[in-house]
């Protein structure tokens, strides 16, 4: 075997058996799951994704392992823009707070499946065609521009959700949480619940942000011989993470106000980090590191500063 393929292998196993640990000993069937289980998961999937980012660098040396890392992160801090809009999902269908961990739980394992299928696309259109690098990094340069002055969630509504009106349109739909049921009987036919629309809404929303992700870890992922193998563990550890994530900030997400932008800015960054390869420029993967800790670390400072001096002053937190 490869070392390539023993790393796959090793990624394969611990997924597994961490997914049979989270789901048998963290999370219990239709309970709400409280704020220290959601840390508790938390801490556990970034351990283990780190960890992982150590084992990395045994097998596959420093590049690879810092390539990975970078990516994480950048994919860790995306997520909290799916957080934003997944809050927004769950008040619109109305899903009961001990049903939301089943439908965030299956929504991700069908958003990863999605995720390796657009990823599997991407490295082959890399491969053949290697100017798309600048039309991604082009792409990564205009949407951190748009992202540092729109709030995204601010631009989502489920209502007029192209997929929610598909759904609608095509498919029999009993609007309520029967239970948390997918599928219910009702006159002798089949009607599909709010449940089942949460998922697909899940899913597909998960689509939407990755076109920003995947590209922005393709320009990451560029020193190693092992692209497909970082770029594929480091998205599915971040949305692994998602569910525990949520629960953690679904209170607290407002927080971090300025967070948004503090990801535009790197998003605009690794986009012309993309585009300056082709005047023969690179950037080594310790500078992107860098630039990634110091503006989510800073963003986030920041957002927190600014929210305790408007507790002082007794302003609304937007």
């Amino acid at each position: 075997m490869t070392v390539d393929q023993i790393v796959y292998l090793v990624f394969g196993i611990v997924i597994l058996i961490a997914l049979v640990f989270d789901l048998g000993l963290f999370s219990k069937k239709n309970t709400e799951v409280t704020i220290r289980t959601a840390l508790y998961q938390s801490i556990f999937w970034i351990v283990l994704a780190l960890a992982f980012g150590g084992f990395m660098w045994y097998m596959e040396g420093e590049a690879p392992a810092l390539e990975y890392l970078s990516a994480y992160l950048m994919e860790k801090s995306l997520s909290v823009d799916n957080i934003f809009v997944f809050i927004l999902i769950f008040s619109f269908f109305n899903i009961r707070a001990d049903h939301v961990s089943r439908a965030l739980f299956i929504g991700i394992i069908l958003a990863i499946v999605f995720r390796v299928i657009f990823i599997t696309v991407g490295v082959v259109l890399v491969e053949k065609f290697s100017w798309i690098l600048y039309i991604f990094g082009a792409f990564l340069v205009y949407t951190g521009i748009k992202i540092f002055t729109v709030r995204q969630e601010d631009e989502f509504d489920p209502a007029t959700s192209p997929v929610y009106k598909f759904l609608n349109r095509f498919l029999p739909i009993i609007h309520e949480d029967v239970e948390g049921k997918m599928t219910v009987m009702r006159n002798g036919k089949r009607y599909y619940t709010n449940m089942f629309l949460v998922v697909v809404m899940l899913a597909t929303t998960d689509i939407v942000f990755a076109v920003d992700s995947i590209p922005a870890v393709f320009a990451i992922v560029t020193e190693s011989h092992s692209k497909e193998l970082i770029i594929y563990t480091s998205n599915i550890f971040a949305v692994l993470g998602l569910r525990a994530l949520y629960f953690l900030l679904k209170g607290a997400v407002n927080k971090f106000e300025y967070l948004q932008q503090g990801i535009a800015i790197v998003l605009v960054f690794i986009g012309l980090k993309m585009l300056v390869t082709f005047f023969g420029v690179h950037v080594p993967i310790v500078v992107s590191l860098l630039v990634i800790l110091v503006c989510l670390v800073g963003s986030m400072a920041y957002s927190i500063r600014i929210t305790k001096r408007r507790l002082r002053k007794n302003e609304p937190i937007s």
